[in-house]
């Protein structure tokens, strides 16, 4: 059976990944986040609370369960709150790779007598390590050129499994949205329904362009890459790229919501302490071709979040 870790497995895509894993027979799950379980269902897998930041606290959870994979969905990823709080930016998408990176290649004696360590450390990475200037259809050899503290950060954590040991691959993403248990954030889909359902009135930027992933895909292409075995860097994401504005009026197309409420604004009008890049976008062919990856439109997802919504 093989053990699959997962950390941050309190947020979006943490659950997804443990709601998937736990229908298989041949996955044993060890979910884990910092405090207490907020998923729903409590059965079917383990929990442990870990802090990524603590070294210790990572060399004893991988000593207890020496997992066959690990899925490190944990990162802050608040944008703007990078900015002002680097620190704990950099420990949370730094300094813990490093703590992974470290605990998997310096095994204890008993491990290395059973020869080199396997573990596939997954790692969650994101389109804002690019600068936006070319546009879509970004393909993972592309150069990254980072314009904020947390795309930085998230960039030196690329760099930190490129330059380790150990056996990596890396899974970047875009603008992920979804609806999970104990929701404590929200995202761009939720965000914009509840706003218009409500009848407010919302600024959405139309000069941003991204392809929305929903998070069971994400989910999905990050099992295919443990299940594959597969080492390298992969673009995951929606398979279509469009401006936020154009995001949030489909979504008040959908539901049927107010479009008059929604006001078109430039970037530059909305005073966000972290530079954003302009376009990103995916070429996914890799992720098809090598893992098998096929999103769903962006409109199928809204169905998905649709039926998901009114079973809650």
């Amino acid at each position: 059976m093989k053990k699959i870790l997962i950390t941050g497995s309190n947020g979006l895509l943490g659950q997804k990944l443990v709601y998937a894993l736990i229908k298989r027979k041949d996955v044993q799950v060890i979910a884990t986040s910092l405090g207490a379980n907020r998923l729903l269902k409590q059965e079917g897998y383990i929990y442990e609370s870990l802090d990524i930041t603590n070294r210790s606290e990572v060399e004893t959870v991988i000593k207890k369960y020496q997992p066959d994979v690990i899925i490190n969905t944990a990162a802050m990823t608040n944008v703007d709150a990078c900015e002002t709080k680097r620190e704990e930016c950099w420990a949370l998408n730094v300094t813990a790779v490093q703590n992974f990176v470290d605990a998997l290649q310096n095994p204890s004696p008993s491990e290395r007598g059973r020869g080199e360590v396997k573990t596939l450390f997954i790692h969650l990475s994101t389109d804002f390590i690019f600068d936006g200037k070319k546009g879509s259809e970004y393909v993972e050899t592309d150069k990254p050129d980072p314009q904020s503290y947390y795309a930085r950060s998230k960039y030196e954590s690329e760099k930190v499994l490129e330059k380790s040991m150990i056996k990596w691959a890396i899974a970047r993403t875009i603008i992920v949205y979804g609806i999970v248990d104990n929701m404590s954030r929200s995202n761009i889909v939720l965000w914009a329904k509840d706003a218009l359902t409500k009848g407010q009135k919302i600024n959405v930027v139309d000069d941003q362009f991204r392809a929305p992933t929903l998070a069971e895909d994400l989910a999905d292409g990050c099992i295919l890459i443990a299940d594959k075995n597969a080492t390298g860097i992969f673009h995951l994401s929606g398979k279509e790229t469009m401006s936020i504005l154009e995001l949030v009026y489909k979504v008040a197309d959908y539901w049927h919501l107010d479009k008059t409420l929604i006001t078109p604004s430039k970037s530059n009008t909305l005073n966000q302490p972290a530079k954003r890049p302009p376009r990103t976008g995916f070429d996914i062919s890799k992720a098809k071709r090598e893992l098998g990856y096929e999103p769903h439109s962006f409109v199928e997802g809204l169905e998905i979040l649709d039926k998901q919504l009114k079973e809650v």
